[in-house]
């Protein structure tokens, strides 16, 4: 791990000189929002931003990355969502006025087909629980199936993937050879 740390540490030399003038080691709880100083973080990935383009590429004109990024920030890291109060998460997903919630709910269903969520009924009506898939995986097997996803968006993802060590679109490892029987 110490690589980590070794490009951390040239990270934060690198900032501190390029704002020099803000002082950053002395006013960096004032100046910067960290998870490890403020509550209300959730763990995201890093690729998060070219995956929603993906995804708004993949709903046909009705972008989904919105309604998206707000279930991904409601979840306490175990990907479930009670979407109780569904006039406050589709305006915090970008939505207003009378319509505000049935278009919320149709980027709901949108983000269902795609595979990206599981809806599940309850008090709510249709959509009263939401379940968050891996992204990766649902792009992956998208794009394998041929079902929409642009090749240099793909690639991009491979490559950043690859860049932050995450081994979410990594090959599966090939089979090994079965051992010869003695003769």
């Amino acid at each position: 791990m110490a690589p980590r740390k070794k490009i951390a540490k040239r990270q934060l030399e690198l900032r501190n000189r390029l704002w020099a003038d803000l002082d950053l080691d002395a006013n960096e709880d004032e100046l910067l929002w960290t998870r490890q100083v403020y509550n209300g973080f959730t763990t995201l990935p890093k690729a998060m931003p070219l995956m929603l383009g993906i995804m708004d590429d993949l709903a046909g004109g009705q972008p989904v990355s919105g309604t998206y990024l707000e279930l991904w920030c409601r979840t306490f890291d175990d990907n479930f969502v009670v979407l109780s109060k569904q006039e406050e998460i589709a305006f915090h997903s970008g939505f207003s006025g009378q319509r505000a919630v049935r278009t919320w709910k149709g980027r709901l269903k949108l983000l269902a087909e795609l595979g990206f969520i599981k809806l599940a009924a309850g008090p709510s009506g249709d959509s009263s629980y939401a379940l968050i898939l891996n992204p990766y995986h649902v792009i992956r097997d998208l794009h394998a199936a041929g079902k929409g996803v642009r090749q240099d968006k793909y690639n991009a993802l491979v490559a950043r993937a690859v860049e932050i060590d995450d081994e979410s679109l990594a090959p599966p490892p090939a089979p090994r050879a079965a051992a010869k029987p003695a003769a």
